[in-house]
Formats: structure tokens, C-alpha cells, sequence
């Protein structure tokens, strides 16, 4: 069982949060990418993190779900701490299985859709909730319809994903992390691998998503989306969050040198 000192004395004390990180610290090898980074989303917020390549940003997120292990702190998810159980002040790495369903509750968008190739797009959608969620398959396969309606691409649904263009792919990859019934969704850089012609059409669901009051994290390069999209903007650099607020303080009147530094080339 791998274990890793809890950091936080004290719990946050206002109502349960959607998610919650505590002086996160990740290294690989002699690279320490996460320095001690904290991070509050409320439910139904939309939180933007931006920053320069190397600063840690998809590091974080993928810490969120497990997908990287943390080697110091904690992260909690509405509530329940993610990929540990906590026993006296040390943190014991839960079963693989109890982390799978975990991660059936967290929704997870990536760069490069990580669509399964040998199934159709309706299979990719029905495949997790089935499977790790264990729900019937009649009632699976309805939301999943449904989903991809909502996403635009309905009449992909016997289409495999070679098939469609990227911007389709990242769109069934939405509904295939909406299909679990996530209590929040992750989007690791979702337009970073589309063609520019097919940003707006992703970027136009996610916007929905949002208006809809999902409780969303994303890391993204769009900055004006930010701005458009996000309640909190998240600014980090070299492993840590060094500015966060809302569009208008980050974007507007930001503090930090390194913020209005980075800000300065991107706007």
C-alpha cells in the first residue's frame, strides 16, 4: 500500500465543497512539478486554470482523479478524499477497484479524446457507466442518445472514431464523461490537439455545460474563453498557484509580476 503524510492540520470548514486539494506536492524524479498547491471549487462553479507549459497545470488535474499519484497532501472530491482513506495522519492508497469507481464519478475530457478505436461511438459513451457503474444497459444506452444530441453528433452513433473529425471526437469524448453522471468534469486542454477551424464547435458545448451549472475544471490555453467562461480564473507557475480570482481581478488587475507577464503575451 503506498502511503504519504498528510499536510493539512485542519479541515476547511464551510459547506461541502466539489473539490478540494490541500497542499498538493508531485514530483517525478528529481522534477518537483507541485509545490504545496491548494485548490477550493464550489459546486456548480466553472474554474479556468491557465499558466505557462511546465507550471504544473495538467499535473494538478490529473492529481484530481488519480490518474498521477500525490506524493504529499490531500484532495477531496464532494466530500471524500480521492484515491486514499485516511487512517490516524498518513493517507493508505485505496484498492484499484475502489479507485476505478472513484474515478466513475469524476469526469475526465483529455487532450487526445482517448476514445476506445474498436467501438462505435455509442459504445464508447455506454461502455464505462455499464462496466463501472453497473447500470442497466437499455438505461445507458437511452442517456446515451440523448447525450449525444445534446453534443451534436447523434448521427454519428454506429460511426467508429476514425471516422470523425477531431472536433466530433472531442464531442463524443464530452458525452462519454457526461454518461457517468460525474460530480464534477476535468477538460485537460481540450482544443490544444483540433484543427482551428473545429475550436469553436468543443468550446461552444463546453459553454453549455457551463450555462447548465456543471461544476467544471479546465485547463485550457483560450484565454478569451476564460475570461467568457470561467467564475474563478486559476493562474499557476512553476508548481504552484500564484494568482486566482475572477476574470476581471486576474485578467484586469492582476498582482503577481509572473501574472501580468504571461498575460502580457497572450492577450
Amino acid at each position: 500500500m503506498t502511503e504519504t503524510v498528510e499536510l493539512v492540520t485542519s479541515p476547511i470548514v464551510h459547506s461541502r465543497l466539489a473539490i478540494e486539494a490541500r497542499g498538493v506536492h508531485k514530483s517525478f524524479g528529481a522534477n518537483h512539478v507541485l509545490k504545496g498547491v491548494d485548490l477550493v471549487v464550489r459546486p456548480g462553479e466553472v474554474v479556468a486554470i491557465l499558466g505557462p507549459s511546465g507550471s504544473g497545470k495538467s499535473t494538478l488535474l490529473r492529481t484530481l482523479n488519480h490518474l498521477e499519484k500525490v506524493d504529499a497532501g490531500l484532495i477531496r472530491v464532494d466530500g471524500e478524499l480521492v484515491g486514499y482513506r485516511l487512517k490516524g495522519r498518513k493517507l493508505h492508497e485505496l484498492s484499484t477497484h475502489e479507485i476505478r469507481q472513484q474515478r466513475a464519478q469524476i469526469g475526465f475530457v483529455f487532450q487526445n479524446f482517448n476514445l476506445f478505436p474498436h467501438l462505435t461511438v455509442l459504445e464508447n459513451v455506454v461502455e464505462a457507466p455499464v462496466s463501472a457503474q453497473k447500470r442497466p444497459r437499455s438505461e445507458v444506452e437511452a442517456k446515451a442518445l440523448t447525450l449525444l444530441e445534446r453534443v451534436g453528433v447523434a448521427d454519428k452513433v454506429h460511426d467508429y472514431p476514425r471516422w470523425l473529425s477531431g472536433g466530433q471526437q472531442q464531442r463524443v469524448a464530452i458525452a462519454r464523461a457526461l454518461a457517468l453522471r460525474p460530480k464534477v468534469i476535468l477538460f485537460d486542454e481540450p482544443t490544444s490537439a483540433l484543427d482551428p477551424e473545429l475550436v469553436g464547435e468543443v468550446l461552444e458545448v463546453i459553454r453549455q455545460l457551463a450555462r447548465d451549472g456543471a461544476t467544471l475544471v479546465i485547463v485550457t490555453h483560450e484565454v478569451g474563453f476564460a475570461r467568457e467562461v470561467a467564475d474563478v480564473v486559476v493562474f499557476m507557475d512553476d508548481g504552484l498557484v500564484v494568482e486566482q480570482g475572477t476574470p476581471t481581478k486576474v485578467f484586469d488587475h492582476a498582482e503577481h509580476a509572473r501574472t501580468k507577464e504571461f498575460l502580457s503575451h497572450v492577450l
